[in-house]
């Protein structure tokens, strides 16, 4: 692990900075507090820093193959690419943290425009996904762990940038771990954000209403819209993007099964990248 990475952590535990043992399979904490604490590296290179009331949380092992397959296909590129050009505007070179960042697609992108990244997420499945993607990408400037966004394992003022991506925005942690005037990247849905595919399965389709947890107490620089039409190929794909939504899991069985003969679909990618920082 980079030295910056590991100066960003801390002990879940106990609070104490972290350290990796001397054989480099664990991260261990400096035990000024008590008992040194111990978390040894996953196989594929993640440590869990999540409390156990937690360690069945997060999304599971077949929703993060089906977000995984129809990410690596490119149908969100153009996202990826406003994310990374947010961090080379406002925090190149510098430590991102990527809070709630799955199975790691968008935390990847953004590696190569800063200088250390620190992806958390509760999904074990994601997160292991994660570090086996920055693996096969042999991309050394990443390190992933299993760790909820309202408490995340990370010393005080570590950060240059926090990324949120289609995830809560936890403005209070969010703050306590970035550098003064260190910036939240944020990216939302739209109101007309796949409303293609909501056509497909619902008879009445709503556009999507605005967020309520922006940051309240940071100053807003910038806000973005990125928007095309996504042209889906293939059932399984469609099925893939369905399963990412919010909706997937309060849809009838009968109006998921309208989805079965759809072979393509063309729907909306309607995001808005906003960018806050710390006052």
């Amino acid at each position: 692990m980079i030295q910056k990475i590991l100066d960003t952590l801390r002990c879940p535990v106990c609070g104490d900075p972290a350290a990796e043992s001397g054989d480099g399979r664990s991260l261990v904490c400096a035990g000024t507090a008590g008992r040194r604490h111990c978390f040894d590296y996953a196989a594929s290179g993640y440590v869990n820093l999540a409390p156990p009331s937690q360690s069945l949380s997060g999304d599971s092992r077949e929703a993060v193959r089906s977000r995984t397959r129809f990410l690596d296909a490119g149908y969100y590129a153009p996202v990826r690419e406003a994310v990374c050009d947010a961090v080379r505007r406002y925090a190149a070179g510098g430590v991102v943290i990527d809070a709630g960042c799955g199975e790691g697609y968008y935390t990847e992108g953004v590696a190569s425009c800063a200088d250390a990244v620190v992806g958390f997420d509760l999904s074990k499945f994601g997160i292991d996904a994660a570090a086996k993607r920055a693996r096969r990408a042999k991309v050394d400037n990443l390190f992933f762990a299993v760790a909820g966004i309202y408490d995340m394992p990370l010393r005080d003022a570590c950060a240059d940038a926090v990324i949120s991506i289609f995830a809560p925005c936890a403005e209070q942690e969010f703050d306590r771990v970035l550098k003064r005037s260190g910036v939240v990247i944020a990216v939302g849905a739209g109101e007309e954000h796949l409303l293609g595919l909501k056509r497909a399965v619902y008879a009445e389709v709503y556009k999507n209403a605005p967020r309520e947890d922006m940051p309240q107490g940071m100053k807003l620089l910038e806000e973005k819209r990125v928007s095309f039409m996504a042209h889906i190929e293939g059932n399984d794909a469609i099925h893939d993007l369905f399963s990412m939504t919010p909706y997937y899991y309060r849809t009838s069985e009968s109006d998921l099964a309208k989805l079965s003969n759809l072979d393509r679909l063309a729907t909306e990618v309607d995001v808005t990248v906003s960018v806050y920082q710390k006052i």
